[in-house]
């Protein structure tokens, strides 16, 4: 672990300090089983923690307190699993498509002790039958595509929270169109996490206000 991750670690520790132990185990198990089965890249070793499970772990300040949770395209667990770890009031459905990532996020779930509130769904987002209040996602798909996935697993008033990069204006732009047909009324760009990770992470914030025009999936 190089020192800007000792750092990253240190603050998240603080911050969340009854899931330090939790989140120390997730990294392990990224750094060794997640490697060796393919769901983490090698050069990802060394910054796992400011990276991706910090920046993951810090969108939980954008979620209501006892919250439903659907993290699509969960992959290796992220953002879904940093996320339950520091809200323990929550409860998350990770929802992944591929064999492999869905039995890991399973060992992983039991090994941590999450089982009594975190499920593991495997499925395509366009094919599970879930509503929940919050739906995440991170590096799945250009927001355009990703809206269609996504809103219709949240009921009118709920949250799509979209983990992007330095593109997320570009794409925010080029989607409104569909956003509007898909009933999301509201889209803005939110920035969390400063004060742990830098650069913050970036989220598209989208809240769900009606039901989508004909022509939208329900």
């Amino acid at each position: 672990m190089n020192s800007d991750d000792v750092a990253v670690r240190d603050a998240l520790a603080g911050r969340y300090p009854e899931a330090a132990a939790g989140l120390d185990e997730f990294v392990a198990l990224l750094s060794s089983d997640g490697v060796t089965r393919g769901l983490i890249g090698p050069r990802e070793v060394d910054r796992l923690w400011g990276r991706h499970v910090a920046n993951s772990a810090v969108v939980e300040a954008l979620i209501p307190i006892g919250a439903s949770l659907a993290d699509v395209g969960s992959g290796a667990g992220l953002p879904g699993i940093p996320i339950a770890l520091v809200r323990p009031d929550i409860e998350v459905v990770l929802i992944e498509p591929l064999l492999r990532r869905s039995t890991f996020l399973s060992e992983v779930v039991a090994l941590l002790g999450l089982g009594d509130r975190v499920t593991v769904l495997r499925g395509r987002a366009e094919e599970v039958k879930v509503v929940v209040d919050v739906v995440t996602a991170r590096a799945v798909a250009p927001l355009d595509k990703l809206a269609r996935w996504t809103l219709p697993l949240v009921d009118v008033g709920g949250t799509v929270l979209a983990l992007k990069g330095e593109n997320a204006h570009t794409e925010l732009d080029e989607a409104l169109a569909e956003l509007e047909r898909l009933g999301g009324g509201s889209a803005e760009i939110v920035m969390v996490g400063a004060d742990i990770v830098t650069p913050a992470t970036t989220v598209v914030r989208i809240v769900k206000r009606k039901a989508p025009r004909r022509g939208g999936r329900r």
